[in-house]
């Protein structure tokens, strides 16, 4: 498969690749990065964050720009970089303090995990055919292309 795939820990060491996706409130992709299935998930913050082709408007104290993230995010470099981009970042705790303390900010996961159920239709994107990672991430902006157009209301 090339480079950008590793050893997947869940399938008998098979070659597999891991999407990182970064998403608005309504669910448009905004930001992706690949890596092998191998790589831990904080390993590609960085990546995510940098493949954004849009520039963002710079958070101030009354508008501050929000990332919500699963329990990957936890952590005091991945916090570094986060806060090196301007992001307040909203992360489920770990361990005995996530059962008894209250969440104060909902985490909504299930828009990214929408998005993915969107991406997994495109069967291309399911399983991965190319060997080179660049044609790979051409076919996700492509796949990308087509949610942001669907969600606007441009295509049917």
């Amino acid at each position: 498969m090339g480079k950008k795939s590793g050893p997947n820990p869940t399938d008998r060491a098979k070659r597999g690749v891991k999407r990182r996706l970064l998403t608005e409130a309504r669910g448009i992709p905004i930001g992706r990065a690949i890596a092998g299935a191998n790589r831990h998930d904080s390993q590609l913050v960085r990546a995510t964050l940098e493949s954004i082709p849009i520039r963002r408007p710079k958070p101030t104290r009354k508008k501050p720009q929000h990332l919500y993230g699963d329990k990957a995010y936890v952590g005091d470099p991945v916090q570094e970089i986060l806060t090196e981009f301007g992001y307040t970042a909203h992360v489920p705790p770990r361990g005995p303090q996530a059962r008894n303390r209250p969440p104060r900010h909902k985490v909504c996961r299930w828009v990214v995990e929408r998005v993915h159920s969107w991406m997994n239709r495109f069967r291309r994107i399911l399983l991965r055919w190319e060997k080179k990672p660049e044609n790979y991430l051409a076919l996700l902006h492509l796949v990308c292309a087509f949610i942001a157009y669907r969600a606007a209301g441009l295509l049917g």
